[in-house]
């Protein structure tokens, strides 16, 4: 058995074949996954909007608010409605809202369950099912699509 050093002794240099080997390796193995990398999708966070002087409302298209308060009461506008009753109710007044700009604002109690926004978004989703398939059965309809309803939620805060 050869050690490589005079007298018998073992050698002190470092083999550095197996080194070169692990290193191509590696240097193959990140050359290949770099594109996969990139291939990630960009996501845009909504910024919060401050408005200091907000422009009035259109007196044509005033916005439809359903409000629950701390009890779980339902209201439209500022009549009190039962839950069950918020899509008949609600698909009327959609309907006269511009097909592109068709908007419900929920304002909630700070200290509500969430169960109760849920149960009023599945009512404005099914209202907002509704309204778009009777606009899109209308002969006389030429856009796209029927317009979804898109609901900001507003919380009320206690001070």
């Amino acid at each position: 058995m050869d050690t490589g050093g005079a007298k018998g002794k073992a050698k002190s240099d470092i083999n550095v074949t197996p080194l070169i080997d692990i290193v191509l390796v590696l240097l193959i193995v990140f050359i290949v996954m770099v594109p996969g990398l990139t291939k990630a999708s960009k996501v845009v966070v909504p910024q919060e909007m401050i408005v200091i002087n907000p422009p009035p409302p259109d007196p044509k298209n005033l916005p439809v608010v359903i409000s629950i308060d701390k009890d779980g009461k339902y209201y439209l506008q500022q009549d009190f409605i039962e839950l069950k009753d918020l899509p008949d109710k609600l698909i009327p007044v959609v309907k006269n809202q511009p097909i592109n700009n068709r908007k419900v604002i929920l304002k909630v109690d700070e200290d509500l369950a969430f169960q109760y926004v849920v149960n009023a978004l599945d009512q404005i989703r099914f209202a907002s099912d509704r309204a778009k398939k009777e606009t899109l059965a209308d002969p006389t309809f030429q856009g796209l699509d029927g317009g979804d309803i898109k609901v900001p939620i507003s919380i009320k805060k206690r001070t």
